[in-house]
């Protein structure tokens, strides 16, 4: 069984459980989540099954979305509401035209410190080890980009409900801390779901009871999506299927002595490979003084 498994994860489980309970329930190893989720938090996780744990990895290039709420006021620990509030200050009077503003000096690329309650790691040891035995380590400021950031709801400026959409690597209690203090107070997540991540949406993914309703009736692969589904982004080659065999086996090929057709002209860095409408894998493609040469870098059949 290979595929990937668009889950609605509920808040009180980790990431790790969600891979653990179906792997469980199939009965198999080869099962990945594509990145970590705050345990408390609810929302989209894409679940990889099978050779589908390869392309993993690609889930890096995707854009996630969230819908957060941000608590003005006082911040905690962790820099959500789980944590224990280590300090408080009083909210100045803000307009809506004044919050919108520092809303948007957030949008672009922008420098976020990691909190130490995440699952990042110094010297081997991972930082909430390292918090929890009440140590702080400094960490190095690193480039996120927050592609939209966007205030659905103002609760008189104490509380406000946002979407956001980011690159991998963004924190959003983080953010929350960030725009609290750009405010001239203190700021913690209160409430957060992931959305979205590259097409994988909130509305089209599948409860834990509704995937083992579809496990133990046998049709859990109606509800995978293939594996070529998350390299959709990537230009691809059609080839003939007489070199199924030389492509499966990662062989290369003179393409300049075949038929074949790119989607696209150009062609440089990986793209996708098939045989007919077989998918192969993903290869590389080398203009030499022999000719354009295909070359299979990873073949997932």
């Amino acid at each position: 069984m290979n595929g990937i498994i668009n889950v609605l994860k509920p808040p009180g489980m980790t990431s790790h459980d969600i891979v653990n309970f179906i792997r469980k329930k199939l009965k198999i190893k080869r099962v990945g989540h594509t990145g970590t989720l705050d345990p408390n938090a609810a929302g989209v996780l894409p679940i990889c099954i099978g050779k589908a744990t390869r392309v993993v990895q690609y889930f890096d290039d995707f854009s996630k979305s969230y819908r957060a709420e941000l608590t003005l006021g006082y911040e905690t620990d962790t820099q959500d509401k789980y944590g224990e509030i280590i300090n408080r200050k009083a909210i100045p009077d803000i307009t809506s035209d004044e919050l919108e503003q520092v809303f948007n000096e957030f949008k672009g690329k922008i420098q976020q410190i990691p909190p130490m309650y995440s699952a990042l790691k110094h010297n081997g040891k991972k930082l909430y080890e390292l918090a929890r035995e009440g140590k702080t380590v400094e960490r190095k400021p690193r480039e996120i980009i927050i592609h939209n950031i966007s205030i659905i709801k103002n609760y008189d400026n104490k509380r406000v409900l946002f979407d956001v959409e980011c690159s991998k690597g963004t924190y959003i209690r983080t953010l929350c801390n960030d725009i609290g203090k750009r405010l001239g107070s203190l700021g913690c997540m209160t409430f957060l779901v992931r959305t979205q991540v590259g097409d994988f949406k909130i509305e089209n993914a599948y409860t834990i009871e509704e995937i083992e309703e579809y496990i133990s009736n046998g049709r859990l692969s109606s509800i995978m999506m293939p594996l070529d589904s998350v390299l959709k982004h990537h230009k691809l080659v059609k080839l003939d299927q007489k070199f199924y065999d030389i492509l499966k086996n990662g062989g290369k090929i003179k393409l300049s002595d075949h038929n074949y057709k790119f989607n696209s002209e150009s062609h440089r860095g990986e793209i996708r490979v098939y045989c007919d409408d077989i998918f192969i894998g993903m290869g590389l493609v080398e203009e030499t003084a022999e000719g354009t040469i295909l070359k299979m870098d990873k073949v997932f059949i």
